[in-house]
């Protein structure tokens, strides 16, 4: 965690990486996203969309699934839980 933060921290880039949420705050209305999808929702996300929300954004969401731990930094809290989630999605892909 702390060589997370010091990739912010140290050249100061803290601000422009949090500038993409400051510019797009309440700015959600999203075209469709026609590729096929696939959506692992942590509880402990800022943001956790519902299923509906994420079937009119993404029409070919084909996998879905909420965990029972994680968060923002999933890869990070639960690489396990999160290595098993892209798996599990890009099987449905083939």
């Amino acid at each position: 965690m702390l060589d997370n933060i010091m990739l912010y921290w140290l050249p100061a880039a803290g601000a422009s990486a949090a500038r993409i949420y400051r510019e797009t705050a309440g700015k959600l209305a999203v075209a469709p996203v026609t590729v096929p999808a696939g959506c692992s929702v942590f509880p402990k996300e800022f943001y956790r969309p519902s299923r509906r929300w994420a079937q009119r954004v993404f029409p070919d969401l084909r996998y879905w699934n909420e965990l029972d731990k994680g968060g923002h930094f999933a890869a990070l809290e639960q690489p396990e839980a999160f290595t098993s989630e892209v798996r599990a999605a890009f099987r449905t892909f083939r």
